[in-house]
């Protein structure tokens, strides 16, 4: 398989309209990388960049330590499976399967061979005779996969394809291709907008918004160690809540006013957030993270107002409010048998997973996490895309930063 790198890779179209800008990503060999972001974000425009289906406007675009730029997709050894399957209403799974092979002249005895191996990892075998019409969604994506398979190419390239079916067929196909993903041991890119897709499938996660890389990590550290506000409001179902509080000075101390109640930061949180006093600021918050109680007197208690609920089973999901600000809490079927709407009830945050992000939006570090000075090799500068670490007060740019990755 393949290592891909993405070297200053940019994107600009007719009318100096940037959709990618300065991507700096190392993509490693067997490697599950997931592009996630809202839509136009320029995650599909960049998966486009690495097939060759768009033409690179700056940069360099490796593919196992070579050049790739120019180079016509044919020729790059990667195969890509598309969102609306792209098969042939004509042919057989069979014949869709083998159809890239046959027009490279290769040996039937060895397309058969392929196709038959492919077919069965699939669950296709039953299917070869069939046409795509007589299939359901779930088993036409799968032939789709199964052509791309069959081609043994370097890099699998996939653009968001489970976004046409149901969601019990997706979460179905999203187990079947984290299989075949171990199965095979090989280099997938995959391009989705659905961040459960990304922290359930991926071994990393490029988080991208407005053309620029936000933060590339493990879904886990991204869930835990989000580098800005954006970041921390898009990992997590349901997103993590974010009320704006002032930092302010308390006898020896420092707490978050939100203006009905008070919150104390941990010891290490109010060494970052000194030079923030007189300041608001974004507290996050994740719904898992908030834990019912029955006293209003609890440290650090936060009390608001039931405007909506929706019980899940296990669990339901309360939607509150407090001085005009709305957050969510999930909370377990036995804390509590029912709540209901209008009723005052009392939330602890767990302060020591709880998040700090600069609000001012014209800072240069654009609303990075505060008490977390993630000096990491991926941080991205949110507002140039420059790629570099945070040092202290400032931003030290490093273009060769991503090469540890």
């Amino acid at each position: 398989m393949a290592k891909v790198e993405l070297k200053g890779i940019g994107k600009i179209y007719d009318g100096g309209v940037h959709a990618v800008q300065n991507a700096n990503i190392t993509i490693e060999d067997k490697d599950f990388c997931v592009f996630v972001g809202p839509s136009g974000c320029g995650k599909s425009t960049t998966l486009r960049m690495i097939a060759g289906l768009e033409e690179i406007s700056e940069g360099e675009l490796l593919i196992d330590g070579e050049l790739m730029n120019d180079v016509p997709p044919k020729d790059r050894n990667i195969a890509m499976v598309f969102q609306n399957y792209a098969l042939y209403p004509h042919m057989t799974v069979y014949d869709n399967m083998a159809f890239g092979l046959k027009i490279r002249k290769m040996d039937k005895a060895e397309i058969r061979r392929r196709v038959d191996e492919a077919a069965t990892s699939l669950g296709l075998t039953q299917y070869l005779d069939r046409k795509p019409k007589a299939l359901s969604g779930g088993q036409r994506q799968r032939v789709a996969v199964g052509r791309a398979i069959v081609r043994n190419p370097k890099v699998f390239l996939f653009d968001e394809p489970l976004s046409n079916l149901d969601a019990k067929l997706r979460v179905t196909m999203r187990g079947e291709i984290a299989a075949l993903h171990q199965r095979l041991q090989a280099t997938m890119i995959y391009v989705t907008h659905d961040q459960i897709e990304a922290m359930t499938m991926g071994t990393k996660i490029v988080v991208m918004k407005d053309g620029h890389v936000q933060q590339i990590g493990e879904p886990l550290f991204l869930y835990n160690h989000p580098i800005n506000k954006f970041v921390a409001g898009f990992i997590g179902s349901p997103p993590m809540n974010f009320l704006t509080v002032t930092i302010k000075k308390k006898g020896d101390g420092i707490i978050a006013d939100e203006g009905t109640f008070e919150l104390v930061p941990t010891a290490e949180q109010q060494v970052a957030l000194k030079e923030y006093v007189g300041k608001e600021v974004y507290f996050g918050v994740r719904p898992e993270d908030l834990a019912y109680g029955d006293s209003p007197f609890a440290e650090n208690n936060m009390q608001m107002k039931v405007s909506n609920k929706e019980p899940l089973g296990a669990e339901t999901h309360l939607f509150l409010a407090t001085k005009g600000q709305n957050i969510i809490a999930r909370v377990q079927a036995s804390a509590k048998e029912s709540f209901k709407l209008g009723e005052t009830v009392n939330f602890q945050p767990a302060m020591n997973r709880c998040k700090f992000f600069i609000k001012n939006p014209e800072d240069l570090d654009a609303e990075l996490n505060i008490c977390e000075r993630i000096d990491a090799p991926w941080l991205v500068n949110a507002l140039t895309g420059e790629v570099g670490y945070k040092k202290d007060d400032g931003f030290i740019a490093d273009a060769s930063a991503n090469d540890n990755m």
